[in-house]
């Protein structure tokens, strides 16, 4: 009767730990859910959408596409956003023109099909000149944002940098929509990129892909110096599934919030407009009057802000996956 009653409390006990187990695992969700809603206000609703609530999203992913869309759905003009900053991106996906005394240097380079239209001529039309091009920093290997990188290192001798995994895994793809680029810069975490007056922080922030990296950089607006945080890897789709990349993920976007904080970063920009609303406030530039405040800067809380959102939104989707059933 004594062992009867012994084994009957231990597979009582052990259910009880079981539902402990589970409600915790709940509770943690709920907990980092919590924290990216707050982090997120009304200024990242779309960041909390992509990455917290549908972290298996299909937007972002790498790769060209098979079927060229129709240019209306991604053109958009350039904008001289900064005294020496431009944006020369479409309206999904983002590319850059950081402007020193002695040349371009590039953030991103968008798909294969929009680097002539947006980057090419988009420079043109802003009055710069593509033959200054001289760096072209990639934020990460996937071809939304890296299949330009060949064009401008074979037409102007422009050097691209980029995270050394995401080489790799270029080297090892057979065919690449624009072409490949061939293997320059590997950059490495604290990284200096300078040209002229101009310095460029490289942060190593792995987890979107091994090799992505985020940037620290100076700009003007009106010749007042302000720091902008360039965050170099978004969605969670691709590693939503394992937790030992979210894991990487989290901590790199926390890490990045605190070089950010540390450089007194008051700007926020990525290279899908989901996240940073690019084209939108590429348009507000065009209205902007003297006074008025500028349409990139959400401040240091702001910028902390966001990148808590990523952070958390990783954590709790690494909840997720350690809560049976889910």
């Amino acid at each position: 009767m004594g062992t009867r009653f012994a084994r009957m409390f231990a597979t009582f006990a052990g259910l009880c730990l079981a539902s402990t187990s589970v409600q915790a695992a709940a509770d943690s969700v709920d907990e980092h859910l919590r924290a990216a809603k707050t982090a997120a206000g009304l200024d990242f609703a779309g960041v909390l959408v992509s990455t917290c609530v549908a972290p298996d999203n299909t937007g972002g992913g790498g790769g060209g596409p098979r079927v060229i869309p129709d240019r209306a759905t991604w053109h958009a003009e350039p904008a001289k956003i900064y005294d020496n900053l431009y944006f020369i991106g479409t309206k999904v996906h983002s590319a850059w023109a950081l402007k020193t005394s002695e040349g371009i240097i590039i953030i991103d380079t968008l798909f294969n099909y929009a680097i002539e239209d947006e980057i090419i001529g988009g420079l043109k039309k802003l009055g710069l000149d593509p033959a200054t091009i001289k760096y072209v920093l990639i934020s990460h290997g996937h071809g939304d944002h890296d299949e330009g990188a060949a064009l401008l290192q074979q037409r102007y001798g422009a050097k691209v940098v980029m995270g050394a995994a995401d080489w790799d895994g270029i080297e090892k793809m057979a065919d690449k929509p624009g072409g490949k680029p061939k293997r320059d810069i590997v950059a490495t975490d604290g990284q200096k990129i300078t040209l002229g007056d101009t310095t460029v922080t490289l942060v190593s922030t792995p987890g979107h892909t091994p090799g992505t990296t985020s940037f620290l950089f100076t700009v003007k607006d009106n010749g007042k110096p302000v720091t902008v945080a360039y965050s170099g890897g978004t969605a969670l789709q691709i590693i939503y599934k394992d937790v030992s990349k979210l894991n990487i993920y989290a901590d790199t976007q926390a890490k990045f919030g605190r070089m950010a904080a540390e450089a007194g970063a008051t700007v926020l920009m990525t290279n899908h407009s989901v996240f940073d609303n690019a084209a939108t406030r590429a348009q507000l530039m065009a209205v902007r009057k003297a006074g008025d405040p500028h349409p990139y800067d959400i401040g240091a809380g702001g910028v902390a802000r966001y990148l808590t959102v990523m952070s958390e939104c990783a954590k709790a989707q690494i909840a997720r996956l350690r809560t049976p059933g889910s």
